[in-house]
């Protein structure tokens, strides 16, 4: 099992940035993802980005360029750094983990954080 702390989130005007932080507890050396999603008011929840061991990641299209994901091993922690927001990119931001356990379609082995809440003014 693992447990996920959130913190981060906030409010910033437009063109600012904000950094978000994951910290995973509990069977930490299974992990093999780590990574954010957002849902938006009257959206579906959407990757933001991710990061798998061995350090290759995936970005939305929408924040490329823009945000970067990272991970710390040894703390246990994943990171969003986003820089340059938009009023588009606020949304309830949920941290995930997938241990090396979980393939496609499971509903196990996979974990989610308690969500922060980012809002971007114009």
């Amino acid at each position: 099992q693992v447990q996920l702390v959130e913190s981060g989130g906030g409010l910033v005007q437009a063109g600012g940035s904000l950094g978000l932080s994951c910290a995973a507890s509990g069977s930490t050396s299974s992990i093999n993802s780590m990574g954010w999603y957002r849902q938006a008011p009257g959206k579906q929840r959407e990757l933001v980005a991710v990061i798998y061991n061995g350090g290759s990641t995936n970005y939305a299209d929408s924040v490329k360029g823009r945000f970067t994901i990272s991970r710390d091993n040894a703390k246990n922690t994943v990171y969003l750094q986003m820089n340059s927001l938009k009023p588009e990119d606020t949304a309830i931001y949920y941290c995930n983990v997938a241990t090396r356990y979980y393939r496609w379609g499971d509903q196990n082995n996979n974990y989610w954080g308690q969500g922060t809440q980012v809002t971007v003014s114009s």
